[in-house]
């Protein structure tokens, strides 16, 4: 069985549910991710995914394509 690991991270930019649902989609076609729960309120991403498949920088850089922020000094593991 693969390993997952869990990830929080703070997305800025995000301002309707709309933006929650492109964010949860650009990290759900990520290779690797297997859940990626949004939350307009706490404007974070929450993550579970396999390291071997996927980094942090893949996730981050899905985000900024989609038109978002990541405040990398703010992620959590």
């Amino acid at each position: 069985m693969a390993e997952t690991s869990q990830l929080r991270m703070p997305v800025s930019g995000m301002t309707c549910a709309s933006c929650v649902r492109r964010v949860e989609k650009a990290l759900a076609a990520v290779s690797g991710v297997s859940e990626a729960f949004v939350n307009l309120a706490t404007r974070s991403a929450t993550l579970s995914f396999d390291p071997s498949k996927t980094d942090t920088s893949e996730m981050v850089r899905a985000i900024e394509d989609a038109g978002y922020g990541v405040e990398r000094e703010r992620i959590e593991a």
